[in-house]
This record gives C-alpha cells, sequence and structure tokens, in this order.
C-alpha cells in the first residue's frame, strides 16, 4: 500500500509540475524539437526507397531486401499509443500475441508453441541480442529493457535469420533502434493514470554537448494495482468463489545512450515484479505470495566507421545480466513458498566487415561469439530440487555477399557457420533473388534454413518429479521456408504486398506430458509444417492520413499426429488508421484486430474475436505540450487466450474495456 500511495504522489507531482510549466509565455519561448519522423512525411514512392538494416546487416532499400520486411516508426507507436511492445508486435500481419496473466508470447506465422518463451524469434535494440542465455526468451511485456516512447523505429524481417544471426533467428528478427539526443534536444516529462489503478510516469533528456557528444538518459516508474478477476475453474467457497486479486505489474525501466564520434555506449535496465492469479503449477489459488520478479541488464559499446575505398567496420561488445526469481506457494497440510531461480551471466561480441567489391559485388563477413558465464536454475523449499550451475560458449563465422546480376536483377546469398559446445555445429544457408519488375514492382524468391539450440532451461530442467523433468538429450530444431513476395506501389497514395510461404520444421522442440508419468518435459517431434499466405495494404495522404490493412492466412500440421498445432489462427485480419481531425494538431489512431479460433491443449477452441483501441492524440502549435488519451477493447469483447500446460485454465479470459490519458511536457 505505501508503495502505491509514493508511486501516485510522484505521477500526480510530475503532471502538476507539467501543467505548471505549460504556460503559453513558456510554450512561446520554444522552438519544436520533435517534429514528426521522417517516415511518418514520406510518399508511398519514398518509402521503397528506405533504407533498412537488419535484413543483409548493411543498409539496402526495402525494395531490395532479400526479406519480407515491415518498418514500424516511432509516429505510429506513439498516435496509435501502444504500451509495450507485445502491443506493437500484435500489430503487424502475420503476427499474433498470447498473454498468460504473467508474460507475453508472439505467435508468428501460425506457430505460438505452448513453453516456447518466444525463444524462435531473435529481438534486439540497436543490434544487440536480448535473448536470455537460461530460457532463450527475449522481454517484450513490461520486462522489456526499453521504454517504447524511446523506439526510433522497428525493422521487423519475417523468415530464417541464421545465415546472419545464428540461433533464435528462426521465424523472425527484430531490431528496436532507439531514438537519439537530438529527437529531444532537451527535456521531456510524461505523465499517465489510466484504468486498473494504473500510474506512469517517465523523465527524458537528451541534448547534444560540446565536442559532438550525443546524451540520452531516461527513466520510467509504472505501476499497475490491476482489477479483480473471476476464474470458474475455483468457484468453491474454498478459493474465494473463483475471484483473486493478484495480477498487479510493477516496473523500473532506465535508459542511457551516449555516442562520439564512431563510438556509442549503451545501459539499459529493468526490473519488474508481477503477481500471478491464474495459480499455475497446481499454486495456492488467490495467494499473493505466488509472483515473479525480473531483473535484466544491457551494457554494450559500439565502433563503426566508414574507411576510404568502401570498406566499412563495425565492432561491439556487450555484457548481459538476467535474473529471474518465482514464488509459488503450496498448501500441504500447511502453506510454503517453493522459489525458482534462474541467473545468466554473459558476454557478446561481433567484428563485421562490409566491402563493396565493385558495382556488382557488395560483400558482407564477419564472427560472432559468445560466453555464458553463469546459466544457473535452482527450485527449492525446505528441500532443494534442483541446483544447476553450467556455463558454455559458442561461436559463428558468416558471409554474404550481394551480386547485382543486372541493374533490376539482384542475387542475394550468405551462408553461416555455429559452434556450440554442447551439441557440436551446424551450418544454415539463405538466399534471395530480387526482381525489378519496374520501378513500382519487385518479385522476391526467397529460401533458407535457420536452427535453434535447445536452451538449458529446457535441456535440464527439473522441479524434482514434481511438474517437470530434464532432458539432456535435446537436439537443435531446424526449418526450411521457402517464400515468393510481390511488392507494388499502386499509385502514389497506396503500396500493396503479396507473400506466399511454406515452412518445414524438423525435430521441432516442443512442451509435452509424457504419459508414462504425467510430468512435462521438452521433447523433438518429427516434422511440422505450415504454408500460408500474407497480404497488406499501406497506404499515406497529403494531409497526414495514413493506414494499413492486412490478411492472414496459414495452415499448420503436425505431421506426426496430423492435427492442427494449438494456438495456431488459421485467419487474422489487421486494419490501422491515422486520421487527422484538425491538421497538425489533432489525431485518432484507429486500430482493430480479428484473430480467428485456436486450438487448445484440450482440443477445444477460443472464439475468434475482433478487439479494437482508439486513441486521440493533441498537440498544441509548438508541439511542447501533448494530452492522450486512449480505450482500449473498445466494444469490451469477451475474450480469451488458450493456457498452457501449467495452468488449470483451458482459456485465459483477457482484459475488458480500459482507458488510459497521458500528458506529455517537452522543454
Amino acid at each position: 500500500m505505501l508503495k502505491g500511495c509514493r508511486v501516485r504522489t510522484f505521477v500526480h507531482v510530475l503532471m502538476g509540475l507539467i501543467v505548471f510549466c505549460s504556460s503559453p509565455h513558456l510554450l512561446a519561448q520554444q522552438q519544436d524539437a520533435n517534429e514528426p519522423g521522417d517516415f511518418f512525411e514520406m510518399s508511398i514512392e519514398e518509402l521503397m526507397e528506405v533504407e533498412v538494416q537488419t535484413a543483409t546487416k548493411y543498409k539496402q532499400k526495402i525494395s531490395e531486401a532479400p526479406s519480407s520486411v515491415t518498418i514500424i516508426t516511432a509516429e505510429e507507436i506513439h498516435k496509435y499509443g501502444y504500451r509495450t511492445l507485445l502491443d506493437i508486435l500484435n500489430s503487424i500481419p502475420g503476427f499474433y500475441t498470447t498473454y498468460d496473466r504473467n508474460y507475453g508470447y508472439v505467435g508468428v506465422r501460425g506457430f505460438g508453441r505452448p513453453g516456447d518463451y518466444n525463444s524462435r524469434i531473435l529481438v534486439m535494440i540497436d543490434g544487440y541480442r536480448t535473448n536470455d542465455n537460461t530460457s532463450g526468451s527475449p522481454s517484450i511485456v513490461t520486462t522489456f529493457q526499453l521504454d517504447v516512447d524511446l523506439i526510433e523505429r522497428i525493422e521487423i524481417v519475417r523468415g530464417p535469420g541464421s545465415a546472419l544471426y545464428g540461433s533464435n533467428a528462426f521465424f523472425a528478427v527484430i531490431n528496436v533502434i532507439s531514438k537519439s539526443a537530438k529527437d529531444y534536444n532537451g527535456l521531456e516529462l510524461s505523465g499517465e493514470i489510466a484504468s486498473q489503478d494504473t500510474e506512469r510516469a517517465r523523465i527524458t533528456y537528451g541534448n547534444v554537448l560540446d565536442d559532438d557528444l550525443d546524451l540520452l538518459i531516461s527513466g520510467t516508474y509504472y505501476d499497475r494495482d490491476g482489477e479483480i478477476l473471476y476464474y470458474p475453474e475455483f468457484d468453491d467457497p474454498a478459493t474465494n468463489n473463483g475471484y483473486v486479486e493478484n495480477d498487479d505489474d510493477n516496473f523500473k525501466n532506465y535508459f542511457v545512450k551516449v555516442s562520439m564520434s564512431d563510438f556509442t555506449f549503451t545501459a539499459a535496465h529493468v526490473q519488474r515484479e508481477k503477481g500471478i492469479p491464474t495459480a499455475p503449477w497446481e499454486t495456492v489459488f488467490n495467494d499473493r505470495r505466488t509472483r515473479t520478479w525480473d531483473y535484466s541488464d544491457l551494457i554494450g559499446l559500439t565502433y563503426q566507421h566508414d574507411f576510404p575505398d568502401d570498406l566499412s567496420v563495425l565492432s561491439r561488445v556487450a555484457y548481459n545480466h538476467y535474473n529471474y526469481y518465482g514464488g509459488y506457494v503450496y498448501d500441504d497440510g500447511g502453506t510454503y513458498v517453493n522459489k525458482g531461480f534462474c541467473k545468466g551471466r554473459w558476454w557478446t561480441g561481433e567484428l563485421q566487415f562490409t566491402k563493396k567489391l565493385s558495382d556488382q559485388h557488395k560483400f558482407v563477413w564477419g564472427a560472432e561469439s559468445q560466453y555464458n558465464v553463469r546459466q544457473d536454475q535452482k527450485t527449492w523449499d525446505s528441500d532443494v530440487y534442483l541446483n544447476d550451475r553450467r556455463h558454455s560458449k559458442s561461436w559463428g563465422l558468416y558471409v554474404q555477399d550481394e551480386f547485382r546480376i543486372l541493374d533490376n536483377l539482384i542475387l542475394n546469398a550468405g551462408v553461416r557457420r555455429d559452434y556450440y559446445d554442447t551439441f557440436g555445429d551446424t551450418t544454415n544457408p539463405q538466399a534471395g533473388l530480387i526482381y525489378g519488375l519496374s520501378d513500382d514492382t519487385v518479385v522476391k524468391f526467397l529460401c533458407g534454413k535457420a536452427f535453434r539450440a535447445p536452451s538449458v532451461y529446457e535441456l535440464y530442467y527439473d522441479d524434482g518429479g514434481y511438474s517437470y523433468k530434464a532432458n539432456p538429450n535435446l537436439e537443435p530444431e531446424t526449418i526450411k521456408t521457402y517464400e515468393v513476395v510481390f511488392e507494388q506501389a499502386i499509385n502514389k497514395n497506396l503500396r500493396g504486398t503479396v507473400s506466399g510461404f511454406r515452412n518445414e520444421i524438423n525435430d521441432l522442440i516442443d512442451q509435452t506430458t509424457d504419459p508414462s508419468d504425467g510430468l512435462l518435459q521438452f521433447q523433438n517431434l518429427t516434422k511440422v509444417t505450415a504454408k500460408g499466405l500474407e497480404a497488406a495494404l499501406d497506404g499515406k495522404w497529403n494531409n497526414g492520413m495514413r493506414g494499413r490493412i492486412g490478411y492472414s492466412f496459414v495452415q499448420t500440421l503436425d505431421k506426426t499426429t496430423g492435427e492442427t498445432l494449438v494456438n495456431s489462427p488459421k485467419n487474422m485480419v489487421n486494419f490501422n488508421l491515422i486520421y487527422p481531425l484538425v491538421p497538425k494538431e489533432l489525431f485518432a489512431g484507429f486500430e482493430s484486430k480479428y484473430i480467428g479460433k485456436r486450438k487448445t491443449l484440450t482440443g477445444n477452441y477460443t472464439d475468434g474475436s475482433v478487439i479494437t483501441n482508439l486513441t486521440l492524440t493533441y498537440e498544441n502549435a509548438a508541439k511542447r505540450m501533448e494530452i492522450q488519451m486512449g480505450v482500449y477493447n473498445l466494444f469490451d469483447v469477451e475474450y480469451g487466450h488458450p493456457g498452457f500446460g501449467e495452468h488449470v485454465q483451458d482459456i485465459i479470459d483477457q482484459d475488458g474495456r480500459t482507458f488510459g490519458v497521458r500528458l506529455t511536457q517537452r522543454f
């Protein structure tokens, strides 16, 4: 209670300070330091010329990238009122989310497997890997290391990326690119209040100092009490008639970015505490001691320099720290807390060279390594059930060539060889043929292979035979992807994209129940396939209106059972629209997403649902003060996501209609 009072006091004082400092005489003295980003002002033709870096590790036109690529800009993140990285990814065609009231998970092209902890997508911040070294999981909800307000853009590259990035780049590579000091040129304060007794405050300072020193520093504090939830599975007087108050969420987030000359230093920290209301793993229902804590740090240094003769060198080194702690309450004639803990410490390093050999060839080669100093897991109460301590290392060598066969025909091919001291080596190639039929039309023929190494959690986690058992014989899972992408600029306002793909996965690492003892275990399945279609239409108009409509269809199949995969919707539709109600001052961000029914672990199905969000953003003429109001799940739709193996609930209900109001002041 005291913690909540402190947060409320801080938010109220911050918002009061913002209002006080927003007086007209102060605003009149300020110049606009946060104009809309270049992406937001570009025409459709200019967007096809936008450069992306994640697809090939060097800048190239999005129309020439050997992948299906989506860019989400800071302006979109802002105008749609996205609150977490999970919200952002849910807006992308072909992506969908699952939330179990503790962590959030992302499905890609029909794959959202129970227990995979997002380990099949690689998430980076400014090129630094964020997937931890125990479960292979990136943090994408309130555990993400970067406040979404600090995101300049996100590059989403679909398809296998192991030819450049190694493990975890299985279904997609997501590079979150942070803002820099020039995006602020001063101080920015932001305060928010929302439903479920939610309060959020952020302080950000960015400036370009003497000697071209760019400094950005930011801190965010978030606290949500949550709401009273009802679970019919526990509707009994002995379990509070199914009502629970343990859905609170609290985090602190800090970010520092310093650039000078060719060097950039980055430091990020987040710590989060989350109550678990669902009583997973047969824990005691409605006991607030059942909760998790996450602590994550990233410290990195990047050097990048362009030398004469078209040679570019990039070097980066990073240290990562991740701690997880869970408390789970059980009753065995008296309640007690079973504790789970994992500790990850690891170093990563990369050296990359990019060389334009001629007008026809652009060559990239490099080396990357990771040394896992600690990969510790422990489970205990009065007895110790697991105390597993490990360390390991891996390295990879990659090479890629962009061969411009003709002015309108490009062959991009690469291969990477990785070595893990846990299972050995693996080689993964990738190729793309990009044919420009005209200035407005591009066809891409893509194929590639990727792998994911089993995590130490999947290999060695064992809670003493209570619910989980280890499987140290797991092999890496592999995927082969074949894809055709058609991109067309229809006119100056509209751009269309259509992709057809087929995925073939062998040795899929899956969380299953062993019928011999009823324990959960990760095992390699024989083969899984998916084939599908994605289509999107993007529009931009001179009055500031922009929008996107996307459709995706995917059919997944477990070759062993002949069944559709769990948590795999066949049909999804996205609709996004930013509309200027008052030019350059008042904007409406409208978003709606349809997700078809999903199979649950018991063979039932969730209902299909259409969830709609509406955000209104007002900016004064000087763009120094801003008020934003958001309504999420506008029509108060009742819907749920599939539960996983640890849950009693077959379907976990999601939030109804919620509200939020944010006030931001720039100095």
